[in-house]
């Protein structure tokens, strides 16, 4: 037997107007914990152009590095996950707390980071990569981290901006110079 393979759709530009309820700058789980952390950013295309129908999902530990998936937020959906669309500018805003260092199963604790998804129109899936802190010790020995080339991982750590404590800065560039390392899934 012979099969032809039929056509790819792409992912949105569908996503942000379809999902537009669910997003805020602010993650309604966050909000309990005190070490708030609010994080800015633009998606980026291959040509330097802000994309301006991007969806990002985010999901993340607690303060205290645990992920509990089947634990819902006031809002319903799971805690620590929230979607953040970008703007006509290509940028997006979130908030949260400051996720806690997660145990391994190797004995190598992975650094506090955020997981994020990216679906933007154009891609034929949703890309995967993640977010870390700038200033962490733990990136250091994050095994997740380390595995990049060095002269990559700046493309996965968030810039401080020292004159708005609590804020970060974050850009996710789809391809081309300074791209973001994506994972395999």
């Amino acid at each position: 037997m012979n099969l032809t393979p039929s056509g790819s759709q792409t992912v949105g530009p569908f996503f942000r107007l379809g999902l537009e309820h669910l997003y805020a700058c602010v993650d309604a789980a966050s909000t309990e914990d005190a070490d708030l952390v609010t994080i800015r950013g633009k998606v980026i295309d291959g040509a330097g152009v802000p994309v301006s129908d991007a969806v990002l999902e985010i999901w993340h530990a607690d303060t205290n590095g645990q992920f509990n998936a089947g634990e819902p937020s006031a809002n319903g959906r799971p805690a620590r996950f929230t979607r953040a669309a970008t703007g006509d500018d290509g940028a997006f805003c979130l908030t949260l707390a400051r996720p806690g260092t997660v145990a391994s199963e190797t004995g190598r604790p992975q650094a506090p980071h955020i997981a994020v998804l990216v679906f933007a129109r154009g891609l034929l899936r949703h890309l995967l990569t993640r977010m870390y802190f700038p200033g962490e010790p733990a990136n250091t020995m994050d095994p997740v981290l380390q595995s990049i080339p060095e002269e990559r991982r700046q493309t996965l750590i968030a810039r401080a901006k020292p004159d708005q404590p609590g804020a970060l800065e974050w850009d996710v560039v789809l391809q081309g110079e300074g791209e973001t390392v994506f994972f395999a899934w």
